[in-house]
């Protein structure tokens, strides 16, 4: 097993640490299933699309929605419930920046806002212009960073197993 792989195993929460979250606690009898726990190719790159889909598009509950998903996915539930982490309180504030920026020029939404500080009223009017090139920004963001999560991984994986098995022929 890859040095990376089995530190990230190393650092997955444990099935039953997920079991006795209280937010989890009524997907337990649906976690015994054995896909959900597998390091495998295919498990662990749904599981990483899973999580950032949910974690990009999904501002609330991400942990709790990535680990449904990828029980009805039969995907890997701890990298799942990891990916979510790419936003944080360190990274949401650029990754929303940008994800407007993107849905303004997508959408064709006129960008920055004008309204200062200074005139609260001005500024709330502003805010409710964000709405739609946010969550434009967001889809598109959240579905290529699933996909190319998924295609990576599964691409890298699969080269560092035809790498091994050409070591291991005489």
């Amino acid at each position: 097993m890859p040095p990376l792989l089995r530190r990230l195993r190393n650092l997955a929460p444990r099935r039953e640490t997920l079991e006795a979250n209280p937010w989890l606690r009524g997907l337990a009898p649906h976690m015994s299933h054995p896909k959900l726990w597998l390091w495998s190719r295919r498990s662990v790159a749904g599981g990483m699309a899973i999580g950032l889909f949910i974690g990009l598009l999904i501002p609330v509950a991400q942990i709790f929605l990535a680990a449904a998903v990828a029980i009805l996915f039969r995907a890997n539930v701890p990298i799942a419930a990891g990916a979510t982490l790419v936003t944080n309180p360190l990274t949401v504030a650029p990754i929303y920046y940008a994800a407007y920026r993107l849905g303004a020029w997508v959408t064709g939404t006129p960008s920055p806002i004008t309204a200062s500080l200074a005139d609260p009223a001005a500024m709330w009017a502003q805010l409710g212009t964000l709405g739609l090139p946010l969550f434009t920004g967001l889809a598109i963001a959240a579905s290529v960073a699933a996909f190319a999560s998924y295609v990576l991984i599964s691409q890298a994986w699969a080269w560092h197993v035809a790498v091994k098995r050409r070591r291991t022929r005489p």
